[in-house]
Order: structure tokens, then C-alpha cells, then sequence
């Protein structure tokens, strides 16, 4: 009878050749049937049951100042789009938002790690970033008028102010969450200073501050809609919180409509293109998501 006895060697051997054989078979490219059913297929059935119950409830509610049609809607795109005038409102609004946030990514990541570092700044100004954290963004709006003026700077100032304190505070409870074993490690391979920061730090502390980038975002978005409602001004042009606010002087909900679901576009956009392809990354690099 032949012996069934193996080694140590060969079962590590066998258990290591099978996790890899998992791992691959997880890893493996989707197929276009899997992507469509899984990605596209559930917005588009959401997309459809609101149109669905929006045309339901529009002969019910029977007053086109309170509900406007999709068809009314529909037409009132078009008719934005015939004249040019609808890019214009998104580069109007998306142009100021990306640029405002890229401002505030260069101010908010150096006052996170100092923060997050200096014991003495962080009792000092970490509950004042927490206030500004939660202060509604319209409540700036005054002042950088009153400051700056009605112009694209003041603009700028609201989305800075929105922004900033939640890229500083989403890095600083990424850097809290490193292992010291990593810093420690760190230092005794000579990476200390800015090259401690850059090799060690920044990696580990990555998954907070990206979800301090993507709330960083939704606040300067937010700030800049609350700007263009509130301050509008010839030279600054019309965007999207401007639009919206002119479909309310008029009384004119398809217009309103027409802002809102423009607003709601872009941000699902921004998110879709830019941070959740930017998380997934994160999540998959430390073995926290795999492909299915």
C-alpha cells in the first residue's frame, strides 16, 4: 500500500498553490455581461422607476409651478442646448469648483500633517477645523462679499473655507490610524523629515485622506452652489447655482428642475470619474477589495 504521508513542505506547498488559485480566479477580468448587469443595469432600472413615479405624480399634483413634466423638462434642455447655453453652465460651475478644491488639496494636506504632528497647533486650532467642518457653508457667503466683492475671488474664499478643514481633517485621522511600528521602521531605514512624510506617512495615512479628498469635494461643491444662489453679478457669469436661482425669480420650475438635476449630475460624475476609481485603488493596493 502506498504511503499517504506528506511533509510539511509539500502541505504549505499545496495550501499556498490553492490560495493563488483563488486569488486568481477572484482577480479575473468581469465579463461584459457581468458589467452590464452589475453596474449599468441598477442606475438605469433607478433612473427609469423615478421617471416612472415623476410621471405618475404629475397629473396628480396638476400644477405645472409646483411639478413641472418630464416632457417640460426635457424641452427645457433641449432649448439650453440649441442656444450653447448648457455646456456653459456646467464649465461655468465645474471649472470654479475643480479649481477651488485644487487650491484647497494645497492648503489642506500641509495643515493636516502639521496638525496631525505638532501636539501643541493641535490643541491649539483641531476643535477650530472641527467648527469650520460643521458650519454650513452659506453662512460664509456674507463676509467674502462684503471682503473681496462680487467676483470670482470671493467665489474661491467660500469653496477654500468649505473645503479646507475637511482634507486637513481627513488626513489627520489617516495619519492617527498608522501602526507606530511603521513609523518606527521608518526612521530606522533613514526615512525621516519630509522623506518619512513621503515614503511612510502619506501611504499609510492614504485611505483616510481620501475620504477626506471626497468630503473635501462634496463640501466645495455645496460652497460653490450656496456662492452662485446667493451672489450673482453680470461679469461672473451664469452657473449652475445661478440658473437655479433665476428658475426661482421667474417661477419657473422646469428651470429649476433643469438646475437641480444638472447639480446632481456633475457631482455623480466627479465622484464616478475621479474619487471612487481613486478609492477603489486604495482598497485594492492593501488587499481590501478584489475584483469579482
Amino acid at each position: 500500500m502506498a504511503s499517504t504521508d506528506t511533509t510539511p513542505a509539500q502541505d504549505a506547498g499545496s495550501v499556498e498553490a490553492g490560495l493563488d488559485a483563488l486569488e486568481t480566479q477572484a482577480t479575473g477580468r468581469p465579463t461584459l455581461r457581468q458589467t452590464l448587469v452589475n453596474k449599468i443595469l441598477p442606475p438605469v432600472i433607478a433612473l427609469a422607476v423615478v421617471l416612472a413615479v415623476w410621471a405618475l405624480l404629475y397629473p396628480v399634483v396638476d400644477n405645472p409651478s409646483k411639478l413641472p413634466s418630464p416632457a417640460a423638462v426635457g424641452s427645457t434642455f433641449k432649448e439650453a442646448w440649441l442656444q450653447g447655453d448648457l455646456l456653459g453652465y456646467i464649465w461655468t460651475s465645474v471649472s470654479r469648483g475643480l479649481l477651488g478644491f485644487f487650491f484647497a488639496l494645497l492648503i489642506g494636506t500641509p495643515l493636516g500633517l502639521i496638525v496631525a504632528r505638532v501636539k501643541f497647533i493641535r490643541a491649539a486650532i483641531g476643535p477650530i477645523l472641527s467648527g469650520l467642518q460643521s458650519l454650513p457653508s452659506v453662512a460664509w457667503v456674507p463676509p467674502a462679499v462684503i471682503w473681496l466683492g462680487l467676483n470670482n475671488s470671493m467665489m474661491y474664499a467660500v469653496i477654500l473655507l468649505g473645503a479646507v478643514p475637511s482634507i486637513a481633517n481627513g488626513l489627520v485621522s489617516g495619519v492617527d490610524q498608522v501602526p507606530p511600528l511603521f513609523l518606527r521602521a521608518g526612521r530606522t531605514m533613514g526615512a525621516t523629515g519630509i522623506k518619512g512624510i513621503w515614503h511612510i506617512t502619506l501611504p499609510a495615512a492614504l485611505p483616510g485622506y481620501v475620504a477626506g479628498l471626497k468630503q473635501g469635494w462634496a463640501f466645495s461643491w455645496r460652497s460653490l452652489m450656496a456662492a452662485e444662489i446667493i451672489a450673482q453679478f453680470p461679469d461672473l457669469g451664469v452657473g449652475l447655482g445661478q440658473l437655479l436661482e433665476n428658475g426661482r425669480t421667474n417661477s419657473d420650475m422646469a428651470m429649476v428642475f433643469e438646475a437641480i438635476l444638472l447639480i446632481l449630475f456633475v457631482g455623480i460624475a466627479i465622484d464616478l470619474l475621479i474619487f471612487s476609481p481613486l478609492e477603489r485603488w486604495v482598497l485594492r493596493s492593501r488587499g481590501l477589495l478584489v475584483k469579482s
